[in-house]
């Protein structure tokens, strides 16, 4: 592949929408060639929100994977329609002598807010529990597991569930101390073998699946048991890996078992599946937070988990329950057609973006930004997007460029894919849409390209305070 000619000068060129060799800014195209990812396998629109016209584009119109890109179709169609203060209800019945628990797809039905529910039961008197505890996910349909690699113990492949309990995932948390690793486990459930056989090691701290090959961890569900039997460098100094092991009815009867006799209480009866009967009486309601709150969670840490179950939950509120991806898919294309954003070759199946067959242009996430920039939503919106150097995905990059704190940013990786999706301010108080995805085995290579188009974005127009600010206003 030939080289990218590096005299090409930085300027602020207009290109005609989806051209397959438009001129880019020269550091986009030098970091493009150094992955070796051809401009035939990207595409780039940036346009000032509320301008007409982009001010950068290259194969626009092209359909391609956006990877967790996709989170920002889902997030901003789940605000507009069903509001900033939505929020999912999990109900807890009396019928008889077995408990009865409700859910709605609540996303973060975590630790803590579990731990509530069960205090509010035992603050109504509640102790002796002597029937089952049936739990009833029927505001979901069938949903098969969709793994999107061999990881069946990743938290990210957990499979939706009206009544998802702590993501269904364990927290193993690792530290050195005293010339040992030490190694705890939230929450520790009923049942649960874990073998802690590291050992100390110097070298660098590995990431992702590399540090989990060091630590040669193993898992098994039946009977759930985690091993640890290989290496932990001590300048890994404290870190966590998060598992998925159980049954979903296992976990949630393991966590009952362990938060309920924490609290002094007893159950002697069995979990079971079930839904509510027609006596059944309603003892308590647990509210999530509020949307505005969730879809921060969902793009800042690009929660795949949690965007499944809010695709879900559109259409469970939209087409009814059992709620069914497809509903969803519905819902979102209607939603779309009366926004009027273009959705040729657009594709969703689970919203999160965690798919091999999601498709989006960036004609059509050019045209969700700038609606998004103009909705009611929009501060709920903009602030759950990762910013630039300082939280999220983005919390790494950046450092000490301009562009730092400037740019509100959603990123979107898979192995052969990187996008991002978001809206940069430039030195001149302009703010600007951006899109840009790249589809190419080489793809994880070329972050610097992306960096470098923020980074131009971010150098455009004359620095705030200079002649621009300087001249009067117009009449």
């Amino acid at each position: 592949m030939a080289r990218p000619f590096k005299s090409f000068p930085v300027l602020w060129a207009l290109i005609s929408f989806g051209a397959a060799g438009a001129e880019l800014p020269a550091p986009v195209l030098q970091a493009l060639g150094d992955a070796r990812v051809p401009q035939a396998s990207v595409s780039i629109v940036v346009q000032e929100v509320g301008a007409r016209r982009p001010s950068l584009a290259l194969n626009a119109a092209a359909s391609r994977n956006p990877g967790s890109v996709m989170k920002l179709v889902t997030t901003y169609a789940a605000l507009e329609l069903l509001g900033p203060a939505y929020r999912w209800k999990t109900e807890v019945y009396r019928d008889g002598e077995d408990l009865v628990l409700r859910g709605t797809g609540d996303p973060k039905l975590n630790y803590e807010s579990f731990w509530l529910l069960l205090r509010n039961l035992r603050g109504r008197g509640l102790r002796e529990l002597r029937g089952d505890i049936v739990l009833d996910r029927s505001y979901f349909g069938p949903v098969s597991p969709d793994l999107i690699d061999n990881e069946v113990f990743r938290p990210y492949n957990v499979t939706p569930d009206a009544l998802l309990v702590n993501f269904k995932s364990l927290r193993f948390v690792f530290y050195p101390e005293d010339g040992k690793v030490r190694l705890f486990v939230e929450p520790h459930l009923p049942g649960l073998e874990v073998v802690n056989a590291l050992r100390l090691s110097d070298g660098a701290c590995p990431e992702g699946r590399a540090f989990r090959d060091l630590t040669q961890a193993s898992f098994e569900p039946k009977p759930p048991r985690a091993a640890f039997t290989g290496y932990y460098p001590v300048s890994c100094s404290e870190r966590e890996l998060n598992v998925s092991l159980h049954h979903p009815e296992d976990y949630v009867a393991g966590m009952i078992r362990a938060l309920w006799t924490e609290m002094g209480g007893t159950w002697s009866g069995r979990i079971r599946e079930g839904a509510v009967g027609p006596n059944a009486r309603l003892l308590y309601t647990h509210e999530s937070e509020p949307m505005g709150e969730i879809v921060r969670d969902i793009n800042k840490f690009s929660n795949n988990v949690m965007a499944r179950q809010l695709y879900l939950t559109l259409a469970g509120e939209l087409g009814g329950a059992p709620a069914q991806p497809e509903a969803a898919a519905r819902a979102i294309a209607q939603w779309m057609m009366f926004k009027g954003i273009n959705s040729e070759g657009f594709k969703v199946e689970n919203g999160s973006g965690l798919s091999r067959h999601e498709r989006a242009s960036a004609t059509t996430l050019m045209a969700l930004l700038q609606a998004a920039w103009k909705s009611p939503v929009m501060p709920e919106f903009m602030a759950s997007l990762p910013v630039a150097a300082a939280d999220g995905t983005m919390r790494k990059r950046l450092h000490g460029d301009a562009v730092a704190g400037n740019a509100h940013i959603k990123t979107g990786l898979l192995s052969d894919t990187r996008a991002i999706g978001g809206y940069v301010l430039d030195r001149s108080g302009r703010r600007h849409a951006v899109v840009m995805i790249a589809n190419h085995p080489n793809a994880p290579q070329a972050e610097a390209a992306f960096d470098a188009l923020l980074q131009w974005i971010r150098s455009r127009g004359p620095a705030r305070g200079g002649p621009r600010d300087a001249s009067p206003p117009r009449p």
